[in-house]
């Protein structure tokens, strides 16, 4: 992986979550959790490499929340063809439960002890700024929490100033 500057990407921002999907990592090099995330946004707020942030959304049950919330940056890996398998193996499957990045041939590499996934197309690496749980009360149509949140299991939104990006050599 090479750095490259922001403002040298040429990717879809509409899509790049939510068909291409990402891989959110956080942890150290002892111990570190991955999950697949297919809602985010990337933009810019609050500065940060050009400004740039990243913003993904974790439900409050998954494994991986742990690991973000107790370290001050996380990766997502971008694989833009070829991974869906074992993206979608990644999102479905729990890393309490045993070593699902192992299982699908997946391996860690590290970025100023920043876990990503070896192999990604394109990565950020996000230092986290902000962090709330939806609430409720804020939605305008209640037909999207009744869709999206059937157990009120509400995401967590994570902000982060994108302070690196490494793409594939």
């Amino acid at each position: 992986m090479k750095e490259a500057s922001i403002q040298d990407l040429s990717f879809n921002p509409f899509t790049i979550f939510s068909e291409k999907w990402m891989l959110l990592c956080a942890g150290d090099e002892t111990k570190a959790n991955a999950m697949t995330v297919s809602w985010g946004h990337l933009g810019s707020i609050w500065g940060g490499l050009g400004n740039a942030t990243a913003i993904a959304y974790v439900r409050p049950q998954r494994y991986t929340k742990e690991f973000i919330d107790s370290r001050e940056c996380y990766s997502l890996s971008v694989f833009l063809e070829g991974k869906r398998e074992e993206l979608a193996y990644m999102g479905a499957h729990s890393g309490r439960d045993g070593d699902k990045t192992a299982a699908c041939g997946l391996e860690y590499a590290y970025e100023d002890g920043v876990p990503y996934i070896k192999g990604a197309d394109m990565v950020f690496i996000c230092r986290k700024q902000y962090v709330s749980k939806l609430k409720e009360e804020c939605f305008l149509d209640p037909e999207t929490v009744s869709r999206n949140y059937p157990k009120k299991d509400f995401h967590y939104v994570y902000v982060g100033n994108v302070e690196k990006v490494l793409v594939k050599d």
